[in-house]
């Protein structure tokens, strides 16, 4: 599968969104949405959607997208910049003047990578900014992209997590900074839209594969990915019996372009796949699709009746209430993904 001429997103991809979402955009009425860390994974596919939507359906509304080096991703970005509808907002979420004007709504997905403290405390006060954004703005849908982080390390043989499971990350533990500060944005936002009166919606957001997927991060699948590319064997460092799901990265802009317009308020709402797959039969899969014949290695053998953890989501919510569905399989998924860092300029094969 190619890519567009500017090297960006598949349009095979981008139609099927549009063919999904296309009824919401006239909701828009020509208004505007502020959105933080459009830079990301979650942003490149939420901007590029909205822009093949722009084009083909002709709608008015405008994307004001909260950039650290608006030069830079000019550059990266040609066909977006030369975008009427799209416009960029230099400064950091830590310290951005806010855009003038009134605003339809906001779409909060930045994030914070530093040591656990500053982590949260970056978070936390991001989301604070955002939320005095949302009120000097007049901002009246507030789409927040949560995690299931929020429910800390899945217990051993808990199966797929329910949207009011009452897990919860230890407060002891450094290591679940994020979490936390998902679990009080998640506070903030609820708080925030009660009291103003505005809509708060919470997608909880679990993992994820699919063209912009950094195969060098601490990704399972997209480290998977890169070896198969590269031909070399892939390694499971542990037992490789935890239970993961992955929905793909078109299926995901759908979900949430579908919860801006039409999420419940303050009721989270699970963004995954529910099909589960271990670590480890998910490595045989991405090496005999990619690679047959490639070498799948476990770290050690799993222990003899202990029951694998499960960082699978209940969808429930998001099928029954919106409609929406894992629409991608996950073998397409791979080979879609495998397929764009094989012929894109910043894919890391």
């Amino acid at each position: 599968m190619g890519v567009n001429p500017f090297d960006s997103l598949p349009g095979a991809d981008l139609d099927p969104i549009l063919a999904r979402t296309e009824d919401l955009w006239p909701s828009l009425q020509g208004g505007r949405i502020f959105v933080t860390g459009p830079t990301g994974f979650f942003g490149s596919w939420l901007v590029e959607s909205f822009h093949h939507a722009q084009r083909r359906l002709g709608f008015k509304g405008t994307l004001v997208l909260l950039c650290r080096d608006p030069r830079g991703w000019a550059e990266r970005h040609p066909h977006l910049a030369a975008s009427p509808s799209i416009q960029v907002h230099g400064g950091s979420l830590e310290a951005f003047r806010p855009p003038e004007g009134a605003f339809h709504g906001l779409i909060h997905l930045a994030v914070a990578t530093e040591a656990p403290l500053v982590q949260y405390r970056h978070m936390v006060d991001g989301a604070n900014r955002v939320l005095d954004f949302a009120a000097a703005s007049g901002a009246a849908r507030l789409l927040f992209t949560s995690s299931g982080a929020v429910y800390g390390p899945p217990p051993e043989g808990s199966g797929p997590l329910p949207e009011d499971c009452p897990f919860a990350p230890a407060t002891g533990d450094p290591g679940t900074a994020y979490g936390q500060a998902k679990r009080a944005t998640e506070f903030l936002f609820s708080a925030f839209a009660r009291e103003q009166g505005v809509q708060a919606i919470l997608a909880r957001c679990f993992a994820f594969v699919g063209p912009g997927l950094k195969l060098d991060a601490n990704f399972a699948i997209g480290n998977f990915i890169r070896d198969a590319l590269r031909g070399e064997p892939i390694r499971i460092l542990q037992d490789g019996t935890p239970l993961r799901s992955y929905l793909y990265a078109a299926d995901l802009a759908t979900w949430l372009w579908t919860l801006y317009f039409r999420g419940p308020s303050c009721r989270p709402v699970h963004v995954g796949s529910d099909q589960p797959i271990s670590i480890a039969d998910l490595a045989r899969r991405v090496a005999d699709l990619l690679h047959p014949g490639l070498g799948v290695t476990v770290g050690r053998r799993p222990e003899e009746g202990r029951a694998p953890s499960c960082y699978v989501p209940a969808i429930d919510r998001a099928r029954t209430e919106l409609g929406l569905e894992p629409w991608t399989g996950l073998d397409e998924a791979i080979l879609r993904t495998a397929a764009w860092h094989t012929h894109s300029r910043r894919g890391t094969p």
